[in-house]
């Protein structure tokens, strides 16, 4: 057998054992949490030996940073260099109040379970701080965007944020109100920090 291909071959096999490994980790994850999960655990579910997952990721912390970007890829979080584009064109502010809770609501519905299952344990584990760092950039990024043409100060601007962050819309969506109805909540709660309600 050519060594070129030996080595290919050998290349490959690595590969498939560290996304198994990854997949592993991300059902346990799902399972216990991101703090709770030993390096054992993970080892045990991808069938490995924990000298192989150890090898693939030296620290826990690694692991968790690489489950991270597939969250990131599946999830689709805001991102602020998409803010300009995404309020583009639109004109007046339903429009931008309409766009920015489609967004961001829409985020929220494809990553619920994972962000509320990561939110335990974002003071316990860097990694995930981190992620959540990045996602509530996008989203301040996002918010600022959408609200410019308003001129807000920086305490209006702070609230709107914080209203349009994954903790309020989770408290809503746990009420059980339709999408629709949640959406209307979110623009008229923003509609409040704009124009104070009586």
């Amino acid at each position: 057998m050519p060594r070129t291909y030996r080595m290919r071959k050998r290349a490959l096999s690595s590969e498939e054992t560290r996304e198994r490994i990854v997949k592993a980790t991300m059902e346990v994850h799902d399972e216990k949490g991101i703090g709770p999960t030993t390096m054992s655990e993970i080892a045990a579910r991808a069938g490995v030996g924990l000298a192989t997952v150890l090898r693939h990721f030296p620290t826990y912390g690694q692991l968790v940073q690489t489950c991270g970007m597939h969250v990131w890829q599946e999830l689709r979080p805001p991102v602020p260099d998409a803010a300009a584009a995404t309020f583009a064109g639109l004109e007046g502010r339903s429009a931008r109040l309409a766009r920015l809770v489609e967004e961001l609501d829409g985020f929220y519905a494809r990553g619920a379970f994972r962000l509320r299952l990561a939110a335990q344990d974002r003071e316990r584990v860097p990694e995930v701080a981190a992620f959540f760092g990045a996602v509530e950039a996008g989203i301040a990024a996002f918010v600022a965007e959408a609200l410019r043409p308003e001129g807000l100060s920086g305490e209006n601007l702070s609230l709107a944020t914080a209203i349009m962050g994954f903790p309020v819309w989770s408290a809503l969506e746990q009420t059980g109100v339709g999408s629709a109805r949640l959406a209307e909540i979110r623009q008229n709660l923003l509609r409040c920090v704009l124009e104070p309600c009586p």
